[in-house]
């Protein structure tokens, strides 16, 4: 049975146009209300024959019909529908579908399934419970164990009343299901958790603005060069910059502790602003993780240390990092410290610099240039970005 090798979804709530080229596991990630859901719910309103059809309440404004198509194994599928008059429907060799909404995740947990995803979810023993997080652990893993194959599993925020463990256990279990080509899962998420960051490919960045809706970025894989280290420093922490508007990528723990009390003091609160300040545990890792904003389109700017005063020349191996970091971020998303922050805000303690910082900036107070500099372009930056809050 073929699974999904393109979807387009035309007029269709709040996505107006978009194409997705699905893998075997897509992870789809964006701000609330930005379309995840109804790319998810479009797909199974296509493949499943017992979904409600799109109503006049679907269509897009501006638009007259609902279109969505899918290619499949060589074979197209289609829902044209014009509310209430015309329907017609191509579903002659779509794949079985199990929807798992959010909605439902503490009463029936799956959506309505017909031939054999209903007889899949049979086998599989689905049993609602109040604890829908853990019901719904156990059915996926009641699905790895069966062995299912050749299905199209939809999740919707599957991290939803799951611990930070129990959501790390799910999110293997879904690389599972989705491994080695056997069944098609996709999901939509607000936790980094559950955003593979060694495999960007698998990440669909979902983004929405009032004037051209929904629009959907697919980033290219990192060199292979890359991906140990992204394995070695992206931690959960520093996940969230692929859900925020914009980044600020600090050299470490110091910044980053410092930076928020800096936001403050500007009159800014960078959580509001969705600005994930991200520590990149030394000046050698910024450029990798500028790389992987680049690839993901997430507008960022970079804060640094020359690590030598003005007039004079950095060491070598410093020089070579300030070099690599401007050739990948470029000088309108650069600002260097001289000599180095430390030096900027006037620390004068070699010991305990974390916790300097955080009492310089938390009485408030004046703000170095540099480090206003810095957030005012970071703030510009996500103001400019799509927002749904």
């Amino acid at each position: 049975m073929a699974l999904i090798d393109r979807l387009t979804i035309r007029g269709y709530r709040g996505v107006r146009d978009v194409t997705l080229a699905p893998g075997p596991l897509s992870a789809l990630a964006g701000e609330s209300s930005s379309g995840k859901s109804t790319i998810l719910t479009a797909l199974w309103t296509l493949l499943e024959a017992s979904a409600p059809m799109p109503a006049g309440g679907d269509v897009s404004r501006g638009y007259a019909r609902v279109r969505i198509e899918a290619e499949a194994g060589g074979g197209s599928l289609f829902l044209d529908a014009r509310p209430p008059a015309t329907l017609n429907v191509n579903r002659d060799g779509a794949p079985p579908t199990l929807y798992f909404p959010a909605s439902l995740r503490p009463t029936t947990l799956v959506a309505q399934a017909s031939g054999r995803a209903q007889l899949a979810a049979g086998r599989a023993g689905f049993d609602a419970s109040n604890d829908g997080g853990l019901t719904l652990i156990r059915s996926i893993a009641a699905l790895v164990d069966a062995g299912a194959r050749g299905l199209v599993v939809l999740v919707e925020e599957p991290e939803l009343y799951l611990s930070p463990p129990a959501q790390r256990y799910l999110h293997r279990l879904l690389r599972r299901l989705a491994g080695r080509g056997r069944n098609q899962v996709l999901y939509s998420t607000h936790s980094p958790v559950f955003l593979g960051v060694d495999r960007l490919a698998e990440l669909v960045l979902v983004r929405h603005d009032e004037r051209s809706g929904t629009r959907l970025v697919q980033p290219e894989e990192l060199p292979n060069r890359s991906i140990v280290r992204v394995l070695a420093e992206l931690d959960a922490a520093r996940g969230e910059l692929l859900l925020s508007r914009a980044v600020l990528l600090v050299e470490g723990r110091t910044e980053r502790l410092a930076m928020p009390f800096v936001f403050d003091a500007l009159g800014y609160d960078a959580d509001r602003e969705a600005i994930a300040v991200v520590d990149c545990a030394g000046k050698g890792n910024i450029a990798l993780f500028a790389e992987i904003c680049n690839a993901c389109g997430i507008p960022y700017v970079v804060l640094h240390d020359r690590d030598a005063p003005r007039g004079q020349r950095p060491a070598q191996a410093e020089r070579i990092a300030n070099e690599t970091i401007l050739g990948v971020a470029g000088r309108r998303r650069t600002v260097t410290l001289v000599p180095d922050f430390e030096g900027v805000v006037g620390l004068r303690a070699r010991r305990g610099k974390p916790e300097a910082a955080w009492r310089r900036f938390r009485r408030g107070g004046d703000v170095p240039p540099p480090l206003a500099d810095a957030v005012e372009r970071v703030v510009a930056a996500a103001r400019r970005a799509p927002r749904s809050f």
